[in-house]
């Protein structure tokens, strides 16, 4: 398999003139076949590094199907839990004392983002670790009716506690498939942004603040991935593999407005491009990153880029390059009915 000539026009046009440090993109179809291209720096400040294949790229929001999710339905393969279980079944701390909402609400509700919680919260001014995860637990968030989507990263956050608690220990010690990390490398890791908060470039620790703050992993981002290891995510969710049968078309199935248990489902608008199908699904992270799967097409792709490098405060129209990027591929590989 070759990557199409527009997706390799588009993606060096992107690098060389376009404000966009690196890019590496990896592309599966359903009888196995890969192709890839790495293009770009992995750093341009201080110094210029070239980016290489086996770097890791800090995922960002792709930590939410990658990991949590996908442990939080393992949970559930194993009996420790079910997705209709209340938050507090597992959690009975929370809220202790308040007459919350949140007690009620499902694990299957904060995986679709439907269980009304805030999008975002600047929990990395409250303190140190200790004092987020203990205020985290008593906070009177404001919420919202049930159902409605809203894009929610303490939702994971959430869900990483419920992981913590049933499987009895911390999410850096939970085991990671090949090519993904907690832990990376700073030498052998993409650099993202110069931090106005930690105050210096950041390569190899968790670019989101929330995240850092509370150890640098959290269940809504810190995992760090190369790009043949989000790769192989890609093919497993493409051709099987990824969890159990059951457990793996639970997760792909559309479960609230444009979502799945993990992931984005496509939609006018999304960013695996409007040539998707139906049945295709993915997910993307803030610093750059995405990874996408059409069935109906055979065909997976991961973008990896460090577009937050060095500094997010930029105009580079990442939804844009995506779109294109994901357009361009199916329309040259995509093999409809061959999955």
């Amino acid at each position: 398999m070759v990557i199409p000539g527009r997706t390799r026009e588009i993606l060096e046009a992107a690098v060389t003139s376009g404000g966009l440090p690196a890019a590496a993109l990896g592309v599966v179809n359903a009888a196995g076949q890969r192709a890839t291209l790495v293009l770009g720096h992995a750093q341009l400040q201080p110094e210029r590094r070239p980016l290489e294949e086996d770097f890791f790229f800090d995922l960002a929001s792709l930590t939410k199907p990658l990991f949590t999710a996908r442990h939080v339905l393992r949970a559930a393969e194993q009996g420790h839990l079910d997705l209709d279980d209340p938050v507090a079944t597992h959690l009975p701390e929370l809220g202790w004392m308040r007459d919350t909402p949140l007690k009620t609400r499902t694990l299957r509700q904060l995986m679709t983002h439907t269980a009304g919680l805030p999008a975002w919260v600047p929990l990395y001014t409250w303190g140190g670790a200790e004092t987020i995860r203990a205020r985290f637990m008593q906070e009177p968030w404001q919420m919202a009716d049930p159902g409605q989507v809203v894009y929610s990263d303490l939702g994971y956050m959430l869900l990483g506690r419920v992981l913590e608690r049933v499987f009895d220990r911390p999410l850096r010690d939970f085991e990671l498939d090949y090519g993904l990390t907690f832990s990376p490398e700073a030498n052998k890791s993409v650099a993202t942004e110069r931090c106005a908060w930690r105050e210096r470039l950041l390569r190899g620790e968790t670019h989101d603040e929330n995240a850092a703050a509370q150890g640098g992993v959290a269940g809504h981002a810190g995992l760090f991935g190369t790009l043949g290891g989000v790769l192989h995510q890609a093919e497993r969710l493409l051709r099987g593999g990824w969890l159990s049968p059951a457990a793996q078309a639970g997760a792909l199935r559309v479960q609230a407005p444009g979502r799945t248990l993990a992931f984005v489902a496509a939609q006018p608008g999304w960013s695996g491009g409007s040539l998707s199908s139906p049945a295709a699904f993915g997910h993307t992270g803030f610093t750059g990153t995405g990874v996408w799967v059409d069935p109906a097409y055979g065909l997976a792709w991961t973008l990896l880029t460090n577009r937050v490098h060095p500094s997010r405060h930029n105009a580079f129209d990442i939804q844009g390059l995506r779109r294109a990027v994901g357009n361009t591929l199916l329309a040259g590989l995509g093999q409809p009915g061959q999955h």
